[in-house]
């Protein structure tokens, strides 16, 4: 397995601290974007929709602005990630059913649940310019992101 863009650990000990220091859920939320973000390609932009009842509402990014502030659980594949109750990972999103774009240079997509327990609070929705842009080894990154994320909100 190669080596992830993504380095989990910096991310979830500023976290840590963040959270030690009484930082906002929103602050939090701002703190993952902006740091996946900065981890280069393929992390084009990076999404933070959290959960309100059957709708995703985004609360943190950072990259392409998104006219897809609100989505319907079970539209999308935000919304079908919860709708399924499973991560999802699209290698190519001109071949994904119902596809939301949120910029034409988008090329792929990964949706990781950040859930504690059963219960789905939100979700970790990355777009990447770079077809295939997600490998086994950073979905497993975004995870331990998504993980530390769930115990800290």
């Amino acid at each position: 397995m190669s080596e992830p863009v993504l380095k989990p650990e910096p991310i979830v000990r500023a976290l840590q601290g963040a959270f030690c220091r009484d930082a906002s859920r929103q602050e939090l939320l701002r703190l993952v974007a902006t740091a996946m973000h900065e981890a280069g390609s393929p992390y084009t932009g990076v999404y933070l929709y959290m959960v309100h009842g059957d709708m995703l509402e985004l609360e943190a990014f950072e990259g392409r602005p998104t006219e897809h502030r609100s989505i319907p659980v079970g539209v999308g594949i935000c919304g079908k990630a919860v709708a399924e109750m499973r991560d999802l990972n699209v290698p190519d999103v001109s071949q994904a059913a119902g596809y939301l774009a949120c910029s034409v240079e988008t090329k792929s997509e990964l949706v990781v649940l950040i859930r504690r327990h059963q219960e789905i609070l939100g979700q970790i929705d990355i777009d990447s310019d770079v077809p295939q842009g997600f490998s086994q080894a950073e979905e497993s990154a975004v995870r331990e992101v998504a993980d530390a994320l769930a115990v800290l909100l």
